[in-house]
């Protein structure tokens, strides 16, 4: 396992464990399946653990498994403030002291304000005491790192990063978002001021994988069939020196030690100019493609009228990066047999997924585009077949 150095000197692995995405088994967490998947990546070299106090039941489970067996001072670990929900110094605390129980730790090694936008909402929190109780806080050691994850654009990035002597970082970036969200022109001056990055959705909720058009896997493979799409994504940003540490959401033991093994062999400038060009091809098959740049974060969720807004855009993708009908079919399984299915056509155009949307989709515009080739007619015979027969 490679490391990269903190602004403290401290050692962070290359590839971080996301832990937002851990395996449910009904409506809880596979408590098993995490522990054995956490134990194999920290056997494997891997220290940075990331979670949030919105991803439900993640940051308890990580919290369990690490006191279990006793990796507290093995590990570091990251979690986020949800600033989105703070009205004042004293819910600060509130949460703060909640995630240590949560964690069952006395101190979080980087704690980021969770999903700034833009600079006005980093000046709300100043107003109501964040830069005095973070003060206090890294005194007493309950906090090592302070940073925060972004979701905007490069403007809105660069002024936050300017705005407080930041520890660390955490932005979306990967081949195909190089030049959106706080891009690569963010990543390179936070580089330059000597902050550490941690990069989140690498291969972009999957799609740089398995959702890949056949037309790219098959650029892929002609070039180096012995390397995965996976290999190409993380590698394309360890290859990169302003890279600190890469989250990776990974749920299985095989995933985790092929990523390991892909973070043991590409280091900084190390991708040759046909690699590279390699890519580059990809990303143009990929943008011929893509109908809607959702990551299936989720943080349009809930929608007031209950519509299932990532699986609608994932399925719509799929009809175009796969084919209609496999698109369609995807969706009459992940929504039709739901007992709370929404069909799509219920939205109102009420604007509160656009709002917390990372990537500033207009969602109700693409949704209607969406119900248009989604779900035709006979698809919606098909759901209402399929639900009278299981929900009777």
């Amino acid at each position: 396992m490679q490391y990269r150095r903190d602004k403290s000197g401290s050692d962070i692995s290359i590839l971080g464990y996301g832990c937002m995405r851990f395996t449910k088994k009904g409506t809880s967490i596979d408590m098993p399946k995490a522990e054995k998947e956490i134990l194999e990546a920290v056997e494997n070299g891997v220290n940075y653990f990331d979670t949030a106090y919105i991803y439900p039941g993640s940051e308890a489970a990580l919290g369990e498994i690490v006191e279990r067996n006793n990796l507290r001072s093995r590990i570091k670990i990251a979690t986020k403030l949800p600033q989105y929900l703070i009205k004042n110094e004293k819910s600060i605390g509130k949460y703060f002291d909640e995630q240590l129980s949560r964690l069952r730790t006395d101190y979080i090694d980087y704690y980021l304000m969770h999903m700034l936008t833009d600079l006005a909402a980093w000046e709300k929190l100043c107003n109501i005491g964040i830069r005095e109780w973070i003060d206090a806080k890294k005194k007493s050691g309950e906090i090592k790192n302070i940073g925060f994850s972004f979701h905007g654009n490069t403007e809105n990035f660069l002024e936050i990063l300017e705005a407080y002597d930041w520890d660390f970082c955490q932005i979306q970036y990967n081949y195909v978002d190089e030049n959106t969200q706080a891009g690569r022109k963010g990543l390179e001056r936070a580089y330059e001021k000597g902050i550490p990055v941690i990069i989140m959705e690498p291969l972009r909720g999957g799609k740089l994988v398995s959702m890949l058009p056949d037309s790219a896997k098959k650029i892929i493979h002609d070039y180096n069939p012995s390397k995965t799409p996976a290999y190409w994504a993380f590698g394309w940003l360890y290859n990169q020196p302003a890279v600190t540490c890469v989250l990776s959401g990974m749920n299985s033991v095989e995933m985790i030690r092929e990523n390991c093994r892909v973070a043991d062999e590409v280091f900084p400038d190390s991708f040759s100019g046909s690699d590279m060009a390699m890519i580059e091809k990809v990303k143009d098959e990929i943008k011929k493609k893509t109908k809607v740049g959702c990551t299936g974060c989720g943080y349009c969720m809930p929608c007031p009228k209950g519509i299932d807004i990532p699986t609608a855009f994932r399925c719509y993708n799929n009809m175009y990066t796969e084919n209609k009908r496999s698109g369609r079919w995807e969706y009459v399984q992940c929504i039709g047999m739901n007992k709370n299915y929404a069909d799509i056509r219920k939205c109102v155009s009420c604007g509160k997924c656009i709002k917390h949307c990372p990537q500033s989709i207009n969602i109700p515009e693409e949704l209607k585009k969406a119900q248009k080739e989604l779900i035709p007619l006979p698809y919606r015979i098909v759901i209402k077949v399929m639900r009278m027969v299981k929900f009777r």
